[in-house]
């Protein structure tokens, strides 16, 4: 069964380890290929790297809306040029209204000339979005949004909303999170979503699985309470399935064909892209 991360963060200094062996680990519980989604300049080295010595890592490049604080001038163009290095994605960007002290109209210009960026290079986006669900929305409603489509990571909207994003090109992503006791009013939404948009993340090193979350015994013993690791992928795997009602290796099937469709253009094997 082959399995693809939609989005994680494997050169976060929090992952402890060896970052080769931390993909190798990933491959050997059947990961083809996972997006590793740089949050500011400061990481844009460490995810470049990555993709030059992994093919299975899918290079995104932006600057998440926590960092936004600080941003020297120029860093269009220099994320620009670093998008034409190699094939990548634009991410993480995005709207967060949850965390305190963030300036909502900075947010919002850095968002949205992220997103024109995205647009004119023809790249999909991976979208951060944080009790913001309704702006996110408006803004996404009044601008351009890239014909290659973009992904709403750990899609935690209405499912209401689910229609009017996926109108506008969203693809969405479950992480294995929203398996924790109390939040099925969260994963219930995923019933809801079309099939040929769904898509499944780690978040990794954040969103971490409970070791009690693992009915499919898919961790390997990677599972903890604090952090998450790219290789536990396969809880999530089976669990999104179970809420699903299908079994895992039907959910596999669609998310290898939704993973290719959003992200084909930056695939290592194209041949087998649709």
């Amino acid at each position: 069964m082959r399995l693809f991360d939609a989005h994680n963060h494997i050169q976060d200094e929090r992952l402890l380890g060896d970052r080769g062996e931390i993909v190798r680990a990933s491959i050997d519980v059947g990961v083809a290929a996972m997006v590793v989604n740089a949050t500011s300049e400061a990481d844009w080295d460490a995810v470049e790297r990555l993709a030059a010595s992994h093919p299975e890592v899918v290079p995104s490049f932006g600057v998440h809306p926590w960092h936004i604080a600080g941003l020297a001038a120029g860093w269009q163009e220099r994320l620009v040029k670093r998008l034409r290095r190699r094939p990548s994605a634009v991410g993480e960007i995005g709207i967060d209204h949850f965390r305190e002290g963030l300036d909502r109209g900075l947010q919002e210009r850095v968002f949205l000339e992220q997103l024109q960026i995205a647009v004119e290079e023809r790249l999909p986006v991976s979208i951060h979005g944080l009790r913001a669900w309704g702006r996110l929305y408006d803004l996404l409603r009044a601008a351009r949004t890239p014909a290659e489509g973009f992904l709403l990571h750990s899609y935690g909207g209405p499912s209401e909303m689910v229609g009017g994003f996926a109108d506008l090109g969203a693809y969405f992503s479950f992480s294995g999170a929203f398996l924790r006791p109390g939040r099925e009013s969260r994963t219930a939404v995923f019933r809801g979503i079309p099939r040929d948009r769904l898509l499944v993340e780690t978040d990794a090193p954040y969103q971490a699985l409970p070791l009690e979350l693992d009915p499919c015994k898919a961790s390997r013993g990677l599972a903890s309470g604090a952090l998450n690791h790219p290789a536990t992928i396969g809880v999530t795997y089976c669990g999104l399935a179970r809420v699903l009602g299908i079994n895992a290796e039907e959910l596999a099937g669609q998310a290898e064909r939704n993973f290719r469709a959003l992200f084909r253009k930056l695939l290592r094997d194209p041949a087998r892209a649709p």
